[in-house]
């Protein structure tokens, strides 16, 4: 499996009180599989993909990522596993601010050691960015920030793509696009994506649908 979650558990002190957020968690996801996880606000979807992604660390459990079991991993294999295998699609857009959108296309496919020109060139023109790749973060809109942080992603074809609603972001004609183009690279690379998403409508779109409610999975 790309991704397997076997009795993963994560507990945070609220001031007195402890909350058991993840009572539990069993998931798998093969190579070239897309789920979608869904959820009421709170429920622990994004700490899931924390975990996943090696941001933080379950409190039980085992989770493996590509083959590789990140409970005994240090921060340096956590760091490299996010560098080449993982790709991270998260609400906050963190680009590099100092770097123009071309750059910042480029950025992650090059610390892989996959920096293509072309492909990222027409990863541009498909995301609606091919005549924005002059300009700067502080220039572009909320959405192209949004359409730049997935294609950065999309560029360093990564093995497992971690995404929290990335189309959030986005108007429902130009999310449905980038998610046309993130389900057919997917496709394309075998990748696999587990996205968390509030839309009934797009969940759908995904091959499977995985609910998170009282910190488990159903």
């Amino acid at each position: 499996m790309l991704l397997s979650l076997t009795g993963v558990c994560k507990t945070y002190d609220s001031g007195a009180a402890r909350v058991d957020v993840l009572r539990g968690i069993d998931l798998v996801l093969a190579p070239g599989e897309t789920v979608a996880l869904t959820g009421e606000s709170g429920s622990g979807k994004s700490t899931l993909l924390h975990l996943c992604a090696g941001l933080d660390r379950a409190d039980g459990g085992r989770i493996e990522v590509a083959g590789r079991d990140l409970s005994g991993a240090d921060d340096a294999t956590m760091a490299a596993l996010r560098r080449d295998r993982v790709g991270l699609v998260f609400q906050q857009f963190n680009l590099i601010p100092s770097l123009d959108v071309g750059a910042n296309l480029a950025f992650q496919a090059r610390l892989a050691g996959r920096d293509e020109p072309a492909r990222i060139a027409t990863l541009a023109d498909r995301l609606g960015l091919g005549g924005l790749t002059g300009r700067y973060p502080e220039q572009l809109s909320g959405g192209q920030q949004q359409r730049v942080a997935i294609g950065r992603t999309l560029a360093a074809r990564p093995a497992l793509i971690l995404a929290d609603e990335p189309t959030g972001n986005l108007d429902e004609a130009t999310g449905d696009a980038v998610l046309d183009l993130m389900l057919e690279l997917v496709a394309e690379a075998g990748a696999g994506l587990l996205m968390v998403t509030h839309s009934p409508r797009l969940a759908a779109r995904l091959s499977r649908r995985v609910h998170l409610s009282g910190g488990r999975l159903a």
